[in-house]
């Protein structure tokens, strides 16, 4: 799977030319193009809205905007740029989604996760997947909602530069601010981020007493993991970091390296809808007037 922020393009068509066929009613390069980009704006999406449901309405929108939008790109910059650009605004200026509801700070949820008993593991008899599984749920479900803890623009720029590694120019471009601006607005992320783990996190902190293992019941108790429903160790066959590939970007605090490596350990979601969304998508009304379709 092609890295869109990747500097090197090793498609065989490009999305230009996917997009020349796509506005000239060519169906198949539409679902191409769509396809192609889907699962990365569904991983932005869910990054910044927490809920899988949710992220999959926003990642919708997304689409149905760019596919609206086909006839206005010019190739005056790269599609990828113009692509991202238009899912940059949108989950920027979007509605609040549940977990935004309320302003979290990490204050707030150093004192949530505190908060949460310490238990032993749920009896293995009585959940319906293995206790190894809720584990990784906990903690991806812990950790993703640290990031509801940056705001908007900072969880937007850690996500691409951090997470899915575009590289400061890349970011740049999407985010219209120079590469310079990018690296300073997420090394502010970074230290946010590491800050708190620092303090918080045994995984990054063997100091501190905080382990997934301990927090895994209190979090299904308090309805935050739910084991017939889970959100991210269940959905996924990848990682992000075998997705990405390695970044280049050099974190000379070793503790930040290490809280990094931690959100390129989580899953790269595959939405389990992803061809009956498109089918959806295509037959919108606002779509189908824009682009005749063969």
């Amino acid at each position: 799977m092609q890295n869109p922020f990747s500097e090197v393009d090793s498609d065989e068509v490009s999305d230009a030319d996917l997009v020349d066929l796509a506005v000239r009613g060519d169906r198949a390069a539409l679902e191409t193009l769509v396809l192609r980009h889907q699962a990365w704006i569904y991983n932005i999406s869910v990054r910044m809205v927490f809920h899988p449901q949710d992220a999959e309405e926003v990642t919708q929108e997304v689409l149905v905007k760019v596919i609206t939008k086909l006839s206005t790109f010019k190739g005056e910059s790269k599609f990828r740029t113009w692509f991202y650009r238009i899912a940059a605004n949108h989950v920027l200026n979007m509605k609040r989604r549940d977990a935004e509801a309320h302003e979290m700070t990490f204050a707030d949820y150093g004192e949530a996760i505190t908060g949460t008993p310490d238990l032993e593991l749920p009896d293995p008899e009585h959940v319906p997947v293995a206790l190894p599984v809720l584990v990784e749920e906990a903690k991806h479900s812990c950790t993703m909602g640290m990031l509801l803890c940056l705001d908007r623009r900072q969880r937007l720029i850690f996500t691409l530069g951090e997470i899915l590694g575009a590289s400061d120019s890349v970011g740049g471009e999407v985010l219209e601010m120079t590469a310079v601006n990018f690296r300073q607005c997420l090394a502010r992320a970074r230290r946010d981020l590491h800050h708190f783990m620092n303090h918080q996190c045994g995984l990054v902190n063997a100091n501190n007493p905080c382990r997934c293992p301990k927090k895994t019941r209190g979090f299904i108790e308090a309805g935050h993991v739910d084991p017939h429903r889970l959100m991210f160790a269940s959905r996924h066959v990848q990682r992000i970091r075998d997705v990405v590939g390695e970044t280049v970007r050099e974190i000379e605090d070793l503790v930040e390296q290490q809280h990094v490596a931690l959100f390129r350990e989580h899953p790269f979601l595959q939405s389990e809808n992803a061809i009956d969304w498109l089918q959806r998508m295509l037959q919108r009304e606002e779509v189908r007037k824009t682009l005749r379709l063969n």
